[in-house]
Order: C-alpha cells, then sequence, then structure tokens
C-alpha cells in the first residue's frame, strides 16, 4: 500500500495553539509530512496565519483581521501570529498546505502566491480551498499545486475541473467509502480527507485507499499508519 501523507492540520494544536511558529515545529517534529495552515491577508495585504476572520477565539480580541496592518496584529497577539514568509521560513524543507479561507478574488490570491514565490517556496507549497478561491489560485499561477476541497457525495462539474486542474480531491473525510475513492483515483486525482483525529477513523480511511490524511493528532495518524503497513 503507498504510503499515506500525514498532514498536520493547523500544526499540533493539541500542544500549541494552531497556526502558530511552535504548532507547526512541534508537527514536524512528531513526523508531520507536511503542515496545513490557514492564510488570511491583512489591512495593508500582508498574508498571514489565521483561520478566523477575527482575533477573538485565539487571541481575545474582537477584532477583525482585514481592519488591521500587520503591524496592529502583530502587537495585538505578541507577535504570536506569523505572516506567511515567517511559517516558510519556519518550515524550510517541508510541504505546506496553504488554506485560503478568505480568499474569493484573484488579487488576494495572487498576493499569497507572490509571497511563496519570493520566499522560493512554489516546490513545496500547495493550495487547498473551496471553488472560488482555487478559481484564484490558477488564474494567479497556472503551475500551483491545487487540493480542491469538495464537502458533498455528488462529483465536481468537469467544467469546473478543467478550469481548477486540481491534483488532489479534498473531502471531508466522514464522506469517503471505498466507492468514492475508486472514483477519484479513476478519474486521475489523489484523495486527500480533512480531519479525522480517532484512530479508529483513520484505520477506516487507510483501508479505504485515501492518499492523504489532514488531522490535528498527526503523532497518533504516524503510529496508525505505521502499524498499519506492518
Amino acid at each position: 500500500m503507498p504510503n499515506v501523507t500525514a498532514v498536520a492540520h493547523r500544526g499540533a494544536p493539541y500542544h500549541f495553539p494552531e497556526n502558530t511558529i511552535d504548532s507547526l515545529r512541534t508537527a514536524l517534529d512528531l513526523g508531520a509530512d507536511a503542515v496545513e495552515v490557514d492564510v488570511r491577508l491583512t489591512r495593508d495585504g500582508v498574508p498571514v496565519l489565521l483561520h478566523d476572520e477575527t482575533l477573538k477565539r485565539l487571541w481575545g480580541h474582537d477584532r477583525p483581521l482585514r481592519s488591521l496592518s500587520a503591524d496592529e496584529v502583530r502587537g495585538l497577539t505578541d507577535g504570536r501570529v506569523p505572516t506567511l514568509a515567517e511559517a516558510l521560513a519556519a518550515t524550510e524543507g517541508s510541504r505546506v498546505m496553504l488554506d485560503l479561507p478568505g480568499t474569493s478574488d484573484v488579487r488576494a490570491a495572487r498576493r499569497v502566491v507572490d509571497v511563496v514565490r519570493e520566499c522560493g517556496a512554489a516546490d513545496r507549497v500547495y493550495y487547498c480551498a473551496h471553488a472560488q478561491a482555487m478559481l484564484a489560485v490558477r488564474a494567479a499561477d497556472p503551475a500551483a499545486e491545487i487540493a480542491l476541497t469538495w464537502t458533498t457525495l455528488a462529483p465536481p462539474r468537469r467544467a469546473l475541473l478543467d478550469a481548477v486542474r486540481p491534483r488532489w480531491l479534498n473531502y471531508r473525510f466522514g464522506l469517503v467509502d471505498r466507492d468514492l475513492a475508486e472514483r477519484v483515483h479513476r478519474d486521475g486525482y489523489l484523495l486527500s480527507v480533512w480531519t479525522p483525529d480517532t484512530r479508529r477513523a483513520m484505520r477506516r480511511l487507510l483501508d479505504r485507499g485515501v492518499d492523504s490524511i489532514t488531522t490535528n493528532r498527526v503523532d497518533a495518524l504516524c503510529a496508525v499508519r505505521k502499524s498499519h503497513t506492518h
């Protein structure tokens, strides 16, 4: 059985706050093949690592990110919300999946793509999100590696697939059965899933032939994967 890629969801959030440098480095130390992070733009167009639209849940400030400059974010979080450039430097040599929850237009996608290029990381970065964001990434970078996030059992339309040209189809793990996995592979795509955190679910997905698993417990996944291949 091919070795399944272990992707650390926002780093190692059971050890350090998600999307922080400590979280990313810990995930890689725990055996992750790649780290997944969320990227949004500040008011002044700096890509930073944050899943939510505001700083409230993680950092206690009910301030929309889009209303804050990168310097203001740094001050409000004691520097613990890294820029994308800082995160790429901290994960040098490792694969990084960029989820773009707040990206819907080509201008925003191009800003992210530009930072990836400036950091010399284009060969190790790939992108995931829903269709609109991935269309924007494809327009910004014809060579980008894309994982198209899909949340229904109905397959993506051929016209969308032709426009996005994904390498991966990225499904919520509860949707994946053997038939879906076979269909994705038959159509010529790799299958990634998110975000199973129990060993039982991980084993089931390995049995169903997925190519990549994104999880909050990458240490558990690495242990399950090791035992599954022996």
